[in-house]
């Protein structure tokens, strides 16, 4: 079902906000680290099997080729992605609404549209959405998006405290923004994209989402937003590598 990640996004976002006007009191530190455990161990197995799904079903060769043109992919992407400093531009909008949310927090008055601006920010940057959005257009794959519903689920029981319902207003944009990948990749896959193309795509997308769980677990510190223009990457090497 096309955009079934974006709706399940969507709906973790307006769940979270929901139970986080209802709640009382803040989630127990406990069960928040129970909760990104079973978040970083499911997005392990969810990238590491869309990986497999890129690589397999076309024979020896075509599993060594494919993981090969994934790896030169996600090489390929970080060097274009340092190159146009895509981390550095992700990061000074994180540092921006992190200030308002730190700022919120302190007690000081922030007009409504700072905190939907803010969550807004916040739901998008995410490396994992637009791999996940990639992935729902091209194969149908919504299973990376539901991780990040888990996870925006989580961040917007904590943004209601301090922004109240302009945290839950920021789905639109999230929502328009997911929607719009997913969608143009879905037109991609049916114009352009033939299915060598789609396994590269899916190989690489698979290590990417992957490399979500070892920051998740806190395993290792990855850059991830450098490694974005893999995307682009991954089909143009499956297509010269014919």
């Amino acid at each position: 079902m096309l955009l079934l990640g974006t709706a399940l996004n969507a709906g973790g976002i307006l769940i979270g906000g929901i139970v986080g006007l209802l709640r009382k009191r803040p989630m127990k530190e406990k069960t928040q680290l129970a909760l990104k455990s079973l978040i970083g161990v499911a997005t392990v197995v969810i990238g590491l099997g869309t990986c497999w799904i890129g690589l397999s079903g076309n024979g020896v060769g075509g599993f060594f080729k494919f993981l090969l043109i994934a790896i030169l992919s996600m090489m390929a992407g970080r060097i274009t992605g340092r190159l146009v400093r895509l981390q550095r531009g992700l990061n000074k909008l994180g540092q921006f609404a992190g200030g308002k949310v730190g700022d919120a927090a302190s007690g000081k008055k922030l007009p409504w549209s700072d905190g939907f601006l803010a969550c807004a920010i916040l739901f998008c940057l995410p490396p994992l959405g637009v791999f996940g959005a990639v992935l729902d257009g091209v194969a149908g794959r919504w299973q990376p998006l539901a991780v990040k519903a888990a996870m925006d689920a989580l961040a917007t029981m904590a943004f209601v405290r301090t922004f109240g319902w302009s945290a839950i207003a920021a789905v639109l944009p999230a929502t328009a923004f997911l929607g719009s990948i997913t969608l143009g990749s879905h037109f991609l896959t049916g114009h352009i994209l033939n299915a060598s193309m789609i396994n590269a795509l899916q190989a690489t997308a698979g290590l990417l989402v992957f490399c979500v769980a070892l920051i998740v677990l806190e395993f290792r510190k990855v850059e991830l937003a450098d490694y974005l223009p893999s995307l682009l990457w991954a089909p143009l090497l499956a297509w010269v590598w014919k």
